[in-house]
């Protein structure tokens, strides 16, 4: 009876032994928050900067009209359409996403509400920010990966004031959720891609 109860000690030891080799040996190293937002922002950084796109509403238009940007050029009363000509002071800060310094007030119907698009001339990288706590996930055609919500901002450093309140109108992102995947590779965390 004893030699039969030390082979079975033996035999739960072993067994214990072996798991722990094969499970504690080759851990996966910790992705941290801080981790994951600097590879996010690092990735950021390296892709060309670029202006922000800013959609311009019946609101947006007279403020760019009080800021200076643009000045009333001609009006069409059977219609209520307009024309607007960048200033100088529009051309040094952003450029008409339809090219050209004119912008046609078109409204389709009475009820419409028009809008256009401006790009700022200050070019910039997107901001990631506010990280949430990283989630194991699937990911095809990668053994082991993680995935973190963050937030993704545009960059105004440079903008002029008036341009940033127009961006902050309703029908404007400035900001949105994100979702970026890792994947661990030679026993590091790399990141895999951005959605």
């Amino acid at each position: 009876m004893r030699t039969v109860m030390n082979f079975k000690v033996l035999g739960a030891t072993a067994l214990m032994s072996a798991g722990l080799l094969l499970s504690g040996c080759k851990s996966a190293p910790e992705l941290t928050k801080a981790d994951a937002l600097k590879a996010i922002q690092a990735d950021y950084d390296q892709r060309p900067a670029a202006g922000a796109s800013i959609l311009v509403d019946e609101l947006g238009l007279k403020q760019g009209l009080t800021d200076n940007y643009w000045k009333l050029t001609k009006v069409y009363p059977n219609n209520k359409w307009a024309d607007y000509t960048l200033t100088d002071a529009g051309k040094k800060a952003l450029t008409l996403e339809a090219g050209g310094d004119v912008i046609q007030w078109r409204p389709d119907q009475p009820d419409a509400k028009p809008n256009f698009m401006v790009i700022t001339v200050v070019k910039n990288h997107f901001k990631a920010h506010d990280p949430l706590d990283p989630q194991d996930e699937t990911v095809p055609g990668v053994d082991t990966a993680k995935s973190v919500t963050f937030t993704e901002s545009l960059n105004f450093d440079g903008v002029p004031q008036p341009l940033q309140d127009i961006a902050h109108n309703p029908g404007n992102k400035p900001s949105s959720k994100r979702h970026a995947d890792f994947s661990l590779e030679s026993g590091a965390w790399k990141l895999h891609s951005i959605e």
